[in-house]
């Protein structure tokens, strides 16, 4: 294609590109199945396992704090075994993908009670100090050790991933009592 020019009389000349005939029609192919097999899809599966690994940190961190209001608010055991408050938690497991771990107590849901003293240290409380009376603790600590993330992990074959304890003090609110007589009234939900 050429173009004649102006007032000086010159031609300017315009070349198109032809079009090249080099090895390339399955490159962009190539490239993007080595980035994707190499790069994307390995981050996919590190974001889904570090999102499950959130999700059940969350979830424990929740059930914890609930097992702990629950267990200061309900009846204590005097011989500290916090049998009720264990039957409570692997009765009432949230939705969680590692529930049977919670339901068969393989986790090790731990429940103490402690009496707070006067310069702010707490030990643990003994109810054969009560003589017989209406005395109840002053704080109650729940805790979950040993728990195991296995279900994404054991999928790519990595080891299950230990989670550090969780655990959670409250102060006991009513401690099941619901009058002065000192008699633990059980909550009928329970």
């Amino acid at each position: 294609m050429t173009k004649k020019g102006g007032a000086g009389g010159s031609a300017c000349q315009v070349i198109l590109p032809t079009k090249r005939t080099s090895p390339r029609t399955g490159q962009a192919a190539i490239e993007f199945a080595l980035l994707y097999s190499a790069v994307i899809l390995p981050l996919t599966f590190i974001l889904i396992f570090v999102s499950q690994m959130l999700w059940s940190w969350h979830t424990v961190v929740d059930y914890t704090r609930n097992i702990a209001q629950f267990a200061s608010t309900h009846c204590w055991m005097p011989d500290a075994s916090g049998s009720n408050v264990l039957n409570w938690a692997t009765s009432h497991v949230p939705p969680m993908m590692d529930q049977d771990q919670f339901i068969s107590n393989a986790v090790g849901i731990t429940v103490n009670y402690y009496t707070q003293n006067a310069d702010g240290t707490q030990t643990p409380f003994d109810g054969a100090l009560c003589n017989g009376g209406v005395c109840m603790p002053d704080l109650v600590s729940v805790g979950i050790h040993t728990y195991t993330v296995a279900h994404l992990s054991s999928f790519f074959g990595l080891p299950n991933v230990t989670m550090p304890p969780f655990t959670t003090v409250v102060p006991m609110q009513s401690g099941g009592y619901q009058d002065a007589s000192g008699t633990c009234v059980a909550d009928a939900t329970q």
